[in-house]
């Protein structure tokens, strides 16, 4: 199945950016970097880790535009997978400096993998079945005052609330893809 393509504002920011323009930088900054910054700190538990890790993430995407594969999918999801590694690779260093218990670190690096996982499936589910989940989750309605609020039967609610679910649910499946290793040109940071 092919991906589609990615939406015109991240094309475009990748243009933009290849260029060497900073206001890109900092309209990308100001969009994603509350993203950046909360994926990090729920990998690492430390504001200041994940500041650093923040700061990482955006100078490696600054030096290094060209690295986002638009047909791999959107630009968010490829932000959000670079913070993934890059706070992962954080953790088990300070876990190998003794700073934390190894079985603690695989289980919080398990968790953040779930999540980044979980992330990326709702970013790309249809955005039908993504309005009816927010509905229930963010605002806890029950199926037949999403369908309301959507302006759909109350059986098509339910059908949409089940599929964005089962979708949701292969985030508990094990993958591999998001606990590879960083890229080793992100390890160096912002220069």
């Amino acid at each position: 199945m092919a991906t589609p393509a990615p939406p015109r504002w991240d094309r475009k920011m990748q243009q933009r950016l290849a260029r060497g323009e900073e206001a890109a930088l900092g309209e990308l900054y100001d969009r994603y970097a509350s993203l950046v910054h909360s994926l990090a700190h729920r990998v690492m538990d430390d504001d200041d880790a994940a500041d650093l890790i923040t700061r990482e993430v955006f100078g490696y995407i600054w030096e290094n535009p060209d690295a986002y594969e638009p047909k791999h999918g959107s630009l968010r999801s490829w932000i959000a997978a670079l913070t993934q590694r890059q706070a992962v690779h954080r953790l088990r260093q300070s876990a190998g400096r003794g700073r934390s218990d190894p079985a603690e670190v695989e289980a919080r690096v398990r968790e953040a993998n779930t999540a980044a996982r979980a992330d990326f499936i709702v970013t790309s589910m249809p955005a039908p079945l993504r309005a009816a989940l927010e509905l229930a989750y963010r605002e806890r309605l029950d199926y037949r005052a999403a369908a309301a609020g959507l302006g759909v039967s109350a059986d098509e609610a339910r059908r949409r609330l089940r599929l964005g679910l089962q979708l949701l649910s292969t985030a508990m499946e094990p993958d591999n893809a998001m606990g590879n290793p960083p890229d080793p040109r992100l390890r160096r940071g912002p220069r």
